[in-house]
């Protein structure tokens, strides 16, 4: 999940507005909910016929336009605007709500309603720039959303900050870039560990305050696991982790925890529980966690599977794939 959506989310969908508040609980109940993440995602596509990237991104961008269609909670309550003012605006979220639920994520399947905020954000900047400033946000956000294009929507996220900075839209447009900073520097740092590419090497401290680096495993056959308790895909992953590390540990095979927890106990309490035996690296930033930065680690789970001189087998492998490799890495040491 997003910085972006975390943020929005979180902290700005309208606690009194109902009908938004059941919506993003229906939604995270989806997201969030442990072992059944990636079938629910599948199984809801399925039932839309769209594909599960499709129905991610309407995701995002619903969540997104229920913070807005609700002035953005109580700290938006004092600037909002009259109802004329935003139903131009509330009413082109739809519009892009609707074309989302066709599967439709390219600049070419939004030119029509591209076409009408900028109408609506020149025609309303002088006379209500509470509601332009809306239109601007929301435009920007479709670009970086659903477009994924991170260029142009944060330019266009740098127009609403500077364009707009009286409004609570411009203020907050700061957070925004940031999280877009971040995601494009993690972008650019990922697409540099490719199979075959060393890891970089780190030094750390595991949770039990020993030394935790991958030149400790040598020539072993070692799995780098980006991950978090509260991470539902990663919890449904685990037995298979668990399986192979049972089955190959024996042989020189090794996993390396990196936790993206902020409790230390319930971490301590999961891990013990479920029997994982393998090293952990803690330091309780959760998304700040300081090695997921450093390796621009964007969403979990996250895994690199790696030789016995560190070089990357493969990543993010899932169920038997994962068995398989490690079988044939150790069968090539």
């Amino acid at each position: 999940m997003t910085p972006i959506l975390l943020w929005l989310s979180l902290n700005n969908v309208c606690p009194s507005d109902k009908p938004a508040r059941k919506t993003v609980a229906s939604l995270y109940s989806h997201l969030l909910q442990p072992r059944a993440w990636e079938n629910n995602l599948q199984r809801e596509a399925n039932a839309l016929d769209i594909a599960p990237e499709h129905l991610m991104k309407r995701i995002l961008f619903i969540i997104t336009a229920a913070a807005v269609l609700c002035g953005f909670g109580n700290s938006f309550a004092a600037e909002a605007t009259t109802a004329e003012d935003t139903k131009e605006v509330r009413q082109l979220i739809r519009k892009v709500e609707a074309k989302l639920q066709q599967g439709k994520d390219k600049e070419a399947d939004f030119q029509a309603e591209l076409k009408e905020f900028e109408e609506v954000i020149a025609r309303l900047k002088k006379t209500a720039p509470d509601a332009a400033a809306e239109a601007a946000f929301m435009r920007a956000l479709l670009y970086v959303q659903v477009m994924e294009n991170a260029e142009k929507g944060g330019e266009l996220m740098r127009g609403v900050q500077k364009d707009f900075a009286a409004t609570k839209f411009g203020t907050n447009a700061g957070e925004i870039l940031k999280s877009i900073d971040r995601q494009a520097a993690a972008k650019k740092f990922q697409e540099n560990l490719k199979v075959g590419v060393k890891f970089p090497e780190f030094s750390e401290k595991d949770l039990e305050g020993k030394p935790f680096s991958v030149a400790n495993y040598k020539g072993k056959v070692v799995l780098l696991d980006f991950w978090a308790t509260w991470c539902g895909p990663c919890r449904a992953e685990l037995p298979n982790v668990l399986e192979t590390y049972e089955k190959f540990h024996p042989k020189g095979f090794e996993v390396m925890g990196i936790s993206l927890d902020e409790d230390k106990e319930k971490l301590r309490n999961f891990i013990t529980t479920k029997k994982m035996t393998w090293q952990q690296y803690f330091d309780g930033k959760g998304w700040e966690n300081k090695l997921s930065q450093q390796f621009g680690i964007t969403g979990i789970p996250a895994t690199f599977l790696l030789d016995g001189e560190g070089k990357i087998i493969a990543k993010d492998l899932r169920g038997e794939d994962l068995s398989k490799a490690v079988e044939k890495a150790l069968a090539n040491k």
